[in-house]
């Protein structure tokens, strides 16, 4: 069964401008690109523009993972919330013959634009290089498995498959969390204590293996 792809909040902060725009909502991420794509010029882009980035999640009813409503006090009518003004596939307030609802899914409920799933809680690790003695602090999803932290790290190393991974002595398990390994997130306690985490970090350490992977 295929893992799904994790993502932190500076990943899809990256993702801001109209020809490269993801959100991430009730804890899933989205690309719009092709969304905006699709309706550029339309000036029910503009909000979804705006929101370029971030995390949208109060656009949403918890519940049943639709637009939240509130009701017109002009016409008692309950109408979609969008205080920062109407967008894509939200019907108008009221009747219009102009208005097309030949989309098929709204965008926020079509999982071709799904990419992936918003990290709880992200980490920082220090990783350390013990042959170059290279010194790496990257940040990392929680949930993430040690693969796919290496996987994070094979931007500062190439080779990075070709080394042994471990902690406090111990060869790690690659298909486990940081958590799962033993290695504790202390972020809080830096936090209540004032401390540049950083100096500080939980260390994983690589070894270098005999045979080095082809770049």
């Amino acid at each position: 069964m295929t893992r799904p792809k994790y993502f932190t909040p500076n990943e899809v902060a990256i993702h801001n401008t109209v020809d490269d725009l993801w959100v991430s909502f009730l804890g899933k991420v989205y690309n719009l690109t092709p969304l905006c794509e699709k309706y550029q010029g339309d000036v029910l882009l503009k909000p979804i523009v705006q929101a370029a980035g971030k995390d949208i999640s109060h656009w949403f009813d918890r519940k049943t993972k639709d637009i939240r409503t509130n009701v017109d006090p002009q016409t008692g009518c309950v109408i979609p919330y969008a205080p920062n003004g109407r967008f894509v596939h939200i019907p108008p307030p009221y009747p219009d013959s102009s208005w097309a609802n030949d989309f098929g899914r709204p965008w926020w409920k079509d999982d071709s634009y799904l990419v992936g799933i918003l990290s709880k809680k992200t980490r920082n690790i220090k990783i350390i290089n013990t042959l170059t003695s290279q010194e790496q602090v990257i940040e990392v999803c929680s949930e993430e498995i040690m693969t796919e932290i290496l996987e994070r790290y094979l931007k500062y190393n190439a080779h990075a498959a070709s080394y042994t991974w471990k902690y406090d002595g111990r060869n790690l398990d690659m298909n486990q969390t940081l958590e799962e390994n033993n290695i504790q997130d202390d972020d809080e306690d830096f936090y209540k204590l004032s401390m540049n985490d950083d100096t500080f970090l939980q260390s994983v350490q690589l070894y270098y293996n005999d045979d080095l992977t082809e770049a």
